[in-house]
This record gives structure tokens, sequence and C-alpha cells, in this order.
């Protein structure tokens, strides 16, 4: 009796297990962690915070689902459809979200710019971000020359049930005590900003922080109206009292993405200028220093502010954290700018400065002793198989015939092609060698004294510069012929433009020739793309400055009898071009002079421009003095 009563206990617990189950699934709501990204996750900084993110997440056992949504941010232009995108987001996870994490400034704008009420209520957190923000446009109307009003998330958002967060702010007033105590006598102020969300985010922060110093004069180099080279000159005859604040810089009004070694140009335009960084651009390479934020990676930190906010609501505080701010100073530029270091504020983390050959080089030394390895184990293999391959020889040399006709005809269907990487493989390999061979001599040399070592560095930048140059005009190339290049047609004063061209080709080249400029007209509109225009008369006049020590540069403008076309002319009192060779000029990487600094690319780019823009271009043989470049521009368009 007791075994069957037993029995029937231990049937009816198993059963009531069973129907007890299904309950206790439901009391895990189906609700998700959404995170949504400003860009793709694969970039690296996206990357590091997701994995730190769902690291920690991971350990700490968290119950609800995790997914990641992305806007796919990129050029500014685009920057009315982030908001867009964004409700498509918040549509497709409706009534599911138990939280919403925003990483990056554009999805926490893009968050803040939604209508609907629904939003305000939601439970958010963000990362990335600065506590100054913008509201995104609806439409692109006025995008180039969009003035938004700043924002500030603690003040701006008082309905937004922001629960926790990591946020850095920029700090104007510690930069610019940083100015009056350095450079006391500065009445002017630049701010470098550039065609992005952060820039122009930075800038309308900037304008409405700046009431603050009336004291000084603020003058914006903006990336959304100035190119860089319109920067650059504008860094070059900054005058004596002016004083730089670096926001951000990476796109231009091309909507081309301006390398970081770009900073180094800025720097040569003007080595005396003082310059700060608010956001750590430019560190390194061109600013002094600054008072800015400390970035660092966030998604551990977020992963446990989620965990403590779903796991104990209110009974855990979760707040908006400020990542901290310090001060930061080039070593380098400091004795650049003779700057007394013992003036610098307290706890100032130094970049560039001097540490141990050992600690300096310990990687490099790891890198030449695996090189070294790896080569005598190639050169013991060579040894081994070089008897086999002399038997070989025989037999290749036999079928080498049948070998070399096949590849005459392979060669002749891909001729251009073949051609072109060959060249541009050498022309690369130039400068890719003085590069890493300075290097080497940089890394193993102990005894090179200060001197060498700086002529070593200006070596290996100049190189630097010309692989850039050479990538630049490879990727515009390629840009024209592909017609991805989009020729944006505009009004523009021609001989003002020329005046201008013509200044700064003479202050950037400092030779010794006359640059003067000839016209029949004193004053031309004309309708065409001056970023192009600029190019080809840039081009051109530095081909003439290369091969002009002395002598004259004359840039000429003639509107032609019929009025149907003006006609443009860059003569020079130079070596001269052979007639044999003035049509092979403008082919990809023809060189007067093999010797001779360049890419061998410009006067191409400027014979696919000039025929872009509805011209011609050639050499006029019939000048015997030098050189004469000229070419044509329809007169209207």
């Amino acid at each position: 009796m007791i075994k069957r009563l037993l029995k029937l206990a231990i049937l009816g617990n198993i059963m009531l297990f069973v129907l007890l189950l299904p309950l206790r699934a439901y009391q895990v709501p189906d609700k998700v962690i959404l995170i949504i990204t400003s860009y793709n996750p694969d970039i690296h900084r996206i990357q590091e915070n997701i994995s730190a993110f769902m690291e920690t997440y991971k350990a700490r056992n968290g119950r609800y689902r995790v997914a990641v949504e992305t806007l796919n941010c990129k050029n500014l232009s685009e920057a009315y459809l982030w908001r867009k995108r964004m409700k498509e987001i918040l549509l497709k996870y409706k009534n599911s979200p138990a939280l919403i994490i925003l990483l990056g400034q554009e999805a926490w704008s893009a968050y803040l710019s939604q209508d609907s009420e629904e939003v305000q209520h939601m439970p958010t957190m963000c990362g990335l971000v600065s506590r100054n923000t913008l509201i995104l446009p609806k439409d692109s109307v006025g995008l180039r020359n969009w003035e938004p009003e700043n924002k500030d998330i603690y003040a701006d958002f008082p309905n937004y049930n922001i629960i926790g967060g990591y946020i850095y702010e920029y700090n104007l007033e510690k930069n610019i005590q940083l100015v009056k105590h350095f450079y006391p006598n500065t009445s002017k102020i630049f701010f470098l900003s550039d065609n992005t969300f952060g820039g122009v985010c930075m800038q309308a922060w900037m304008k409405k922080e700046m009431r603050k110093f009336p004291e000084y004069k603020l003058e914006l180099l903006d990336g959304r109206q100035q190119t860089f080279m319109e920067v650059n000159g504008k860094i070059r005859n900054a005058p004596d009292s002016t004083c730089v604040l670096v926001g951000t810089w990476r796109v231009d009004c091309s909507e081309d993405y301006v390398l970081g070694s770009t900073t180094y140009m800025l720097h040569d335009a003007n080595p005396e200028l003082p310059v700060f960084t608010l956001s750590s651009v430019g560190l390194g390479n061109w600013a002094l220093g600054g008072y800015m934020p400390d970035y660092c990676i966030q998604g551990k930190e977020l992963a446990n502010d989620c965990i403590d906010y779903l796991e104990y609501g209110t009974r855990k505080k979760v707040c908006i954290h400020k990542i901290p701010n310090g001060y930061a100073f080039d070593v380098k530029r400091i004795h650049e700018c003779k700057v007394d270091s013992i003036s610098l504020p307290k706890a100032t983390r130094l970049v560039n400065r001097t540490v141990p050959f050992i600690e300096q080089y310990k990687y490099e030394v790891i890198i030449v002793a695996s090189i070294i390895m790896f080569l005598t184990v190639c050169l013991l293999m060579a040894i081994f198989y070089i008897s086999h391959i002399r038997k070989l020889r025989t037999h290749l040399k036999q079928q080498g015939e049948e070998l070399r006709q096949a590849k005459d005809k392979a060669e002749e269907s891909d001729r251009l092609k073949s051609a072109f990487l060959a060249n541009m493989s050498h022309e690369i390999r130039t400068p890719l060698n003085a590069i890493v061979g300075f290097s080497d001599i940089l890394a193993n040399s102990e005894e090179s004294n200060k001197e060498e070592k700086s002529e070593y560095s200006k070596i290996i930048q100049n190189n630097s510069q010309l692989l850039l140059h050479l990538i630049n005009d490879i990727l515009d190339i390629s840009r024209l012929e592909s017609r991805k290049t989009k020729f944006v047609y505009a009004d523009c004063e021609i001989v003002g433009m020329c005046e201008i061209i013509l200044s700064t080709v003479a202050q950037a080249r400092r030779t010794k020739a006359e640059y003067r400029l000839e016209s029949n007209v004193e004053s031309l509109i004309l309708r065409t793309d001056e970023q192009r225009l600029k190019q080809v008369l840039i081009n051109l006049l530095t081909n003439a400055s290369k091969f002009t020590l002395a002598g004259s540069i004359c840039l000429s403008i003639r509107v032609l009898e019929d009025r149907n076309k003006v006609e443009f002319a860059v003569t020079d009192t130079g070596c001269g071009i052979p007639s044999e060779k003035a049509q092979k000029v403008f082919g990809r990487f023809e060189k007067l002079n093999e010797y001779a600094q360049g890419t061998g690319l410009g006067l191409s780019i400027c014979k696919m421009n000039v025929e872009r823009l509805g011209g011609q271009i050639w050499v006029d043989t019939t000048y015997i003095g030098g050189a004469r470049f000229v070419f044509t521009h329809p007169l209207k368009s």
C-alpha cells in the first residue's frame, strides 16, 4: 500500500512539473535590447564596443535577446535620411525593446529628432556621443549651408527617458585659457571643422560658446564650404595675432576623405602658427596641445549599466557618466614653438616624447629578427632547389617560344592596362623604397646625430607626400574615367580667381621666377566647375615652376574674337619641351625628367578635366623660349 502511494506521489509531481513548465517559459518576456549604431558594425571602434558589450552581457547571464541595427551613416548629404532610417528601425521593433542603446553621434541625433511621443518614454542609453547635439533636418534643401542650433542633452531634452550612458564634452574655456597663457597677443581665432555631422555639430557649439569671449574675433575654416587647398591658403596667410582651434577634419566640401597626413601639410603651410585641439585631431603632427576628452571603449560599462537597470530598475542607481577630459601636449611641437615646458598644466599627457631605443623599437627589432630568420630559411631552400631549377632551364627554353607567342597575344589584348599597372608599380615602389630604407636607418642607427635624423625624417615625409599625391592622382583618374566624378557648374569670376591661384603657387614654390597675369578683359564671368578648372591651372603652373627656377611664368586669359570660347595659356622660360614629346606629355606616367619629383599623372588629369569641361589642351610647339601649354573652355556651357 505504501509503495503504491509513493508511486502515485512521484507521478503527481512529474505531471505538475510538466504542467508548470510552459508557465515558467512565459515568465521571461519576449523583449530585446536594441543597439542602434551610427556606422557599420565592421568599423573597428564600433566592433570593439559591441564585442565588449556582448562579452560582459553574456558573462553576467543577461536574459534578454540583443539585436543590432545600423544607420550606416556616411556623408553629411544624407543627414535628412538618418531620421527616416531611425523611424523604420523603431517601427520594426515596435513594442519589443526593453531598452535602446544608441552608439555614435548620428544615431543619437536621429533618435532625438523623432516626432513620436512614444520615443520620449522609451528607456535609452547612449555611448560614443557628445553632450552637444543637433536636431536633423527633414529634407536636403539647403543642407550645404545648414546652420542648426546647438542642443544640450541635459538642458534641452528633459522629457526623454535617458537612464544612462557615457558622453564626452568639449571644453572651450580651458583651451581659451591655454591660448591666453601661451599667446596673450591673440585677437583672432580660426576654428577648423569639416563636412561631417560631427563637424557641423562642433561648429554650432563653437559659435554659441564663443559669445562668452567677445575679445576674440571668430573665423570659421568650414569644410562644408572650403576645399583643403583653400583651408591651406587661409592657414598660410594667417595674421600674426591668429590662433587655430581644431575640431574635426576628415571630409572637405568636395566630399572626398582628407587623409590624416594632410595635417602635416597644414603645419608646413605655417609652422609658427599656434594650434590647439579640442578633440585630439592634429595632436602628434600639427597641434601644440589642448584640453580634450580621454576617449575609451564603453561597451563593458554599458552592459553592466544595462543589466543593473533591467534587473534592479530604480533600486540601483544608473546615470549618465561624463568621460573625463585632460591636457595633452606634443613634445616636438613644444620645442618648435619654443614653449616653456615648466609652465604646462599639471597631469599633462605628453606625446612624441623620447623613449629608450629598445622600448621605442622593440616591435621593429622583433620584426627585423623574424624577417632575417625567414630570409635564412628562404636562402637554404633556394640552395636546395637551385640544382633542380638548372635542370628545368633547358626544358623551359624549348617551350619559351610557344609561351612567348601566347604571351604576346595576351599582352596585345590587355596592353593599356598592363602598361598602367607596370608604371604605377614603378612609381609607387620608388617612394616606398625611400621610406623603407631611411626608416631602417633610423631604426638601426644609434649613433646618428639629430641633424641626420631630421634629414632622414624629411626625406621620409617628402616621399610620403609624393606617395599620397600619386594615390590621389590615380584615384582622380579612375573617377574621371568611370565618370563617377560629378562636375558642378556655377558662375565664376575668372580673372580674380586666376590672380589668387597665381599668387598661391608663387608663394608655395618660392622660386626666383617672376609670376604675372595677362588678360584682354578686366573681368569675365564663366559658367564652369570652379574646382576642376583650378586643378588644371594649379597643375600647369606647378609644372612650369619645376622647370623654371629663374626667368618668368605667365598665365594669360584671352577671349577669342568669335566669342565662343576662352583661351588659357601658361608660358614659361624654362628648358622647354622637344617637339617629338609634345603629344606624349599628356600620357600617363610621362615625365620629361625621370629624376624630377612628381607622379607623371598631372598632365593626363588636366587633359581629362579640360575635355570634360568641353575644351581642348595642347602644347604650343611654335613657342621656342621655353614651354607653353594652351587650353580652351567654352564661353557658354
